[in-house]
């Protein structure tokens, strides 16, 4: 069993029934949403599904979860996803993918929120591994671009993995990838980017998260928030 099925178990067993459970993004979200099946299958366990994305909520509906559409819930109980840098401040970025809308709605939504991640994943700042993304309006690209260089960052428009044309998130935004010169932490990157006009979301999620859970060579630490 690898570090991400151990996670993924870990993360299950907090699923009580009856509970609306979000269903993150990613390779390690795939092991909680089979181990979900698994026990919504053979112990019975009664819960509802909301997905991050198109591509979660195609697994889900494969392993025969139950699903609700966003649009029916106004808040749920439990949200499992990963990040692509967590800080000890619990301060996550997230938008390697392309699903920065739903994902927040579900992160800010939740009752708790659980992050997976592998100790590869913890950094001092957010930006010391990735480019932090934003999510932009396509027709204000080129303005929150500008705005967002005056504000010292360096900044480039994402392509796809083709590299033939332009990423376009699920929600129809174009993405802008953003490197700061300047040290900023967690909440004056989310300040910042919350007040550039054009920008619908980005990668910055602060005081968000509840537990953070990290997997070491066979070892998970859950690391919960006081």
């Amino acid at each position: 069993m690898n570090d991400k099925e151990l996670l993924a178990i870990q993360a299950a067993r907090q699923v009580k029934d009856g509970m609306t459970v979000g269903l993150g993004t990613g390779s390690t979200a795939n092991f909680f949403i089979k181990e979900l099946a698994r026990r919504h299958r053979e112990e019975g366990l009664r819960i509802t599904a909301a997905s991050s994305s198109v591509a979660s909520t195609l697994q889900a509906a494969e392993q025969g979860l139950p699903l609700v559409a966003l649009e029916h819930l106004g808040r749920i109980d439990l949200y499992v996803d990963g990040a692509d840098e967590v800080t000890t401040k619990m301060a996550l970025l997230k938008g390697r993918g392309y699903d920065l809308v739903r994902e927040k709605l579900l992160a800010r939504n939740s009752d708790l929120f659980i992050v997976l991640v592998d100790k590869t994943k913890l950094v001092t700042r957010l930006g010391e591994k990735f480019p932090i993304p934003a999510e932009v309006i396509p027709f204000a690209w080129q303005m929150a671009k500008a705005t967002l260089e005056d504000l010292g960052a360096s900044v480039t428009l994402r392509q796809n993995a083709a590299k033939d044309g332009w990423a376009i998130t699920s929600h129809g935004s174009l993405v802008l990838d953003l490197q700061f010169k300047q040290q900023l932490d967690s909440a004056e990157l989310n300040q910042l980017l919350n007040n550039v006009p054009g920008i619908v979301e980005h990668g910055v999620f602060d005081e968000l998260a509840n537990a953070v859970f990290v997997a070491d060579n066979g070892k998970v630490e859950e690391i919960w928030k006081n």
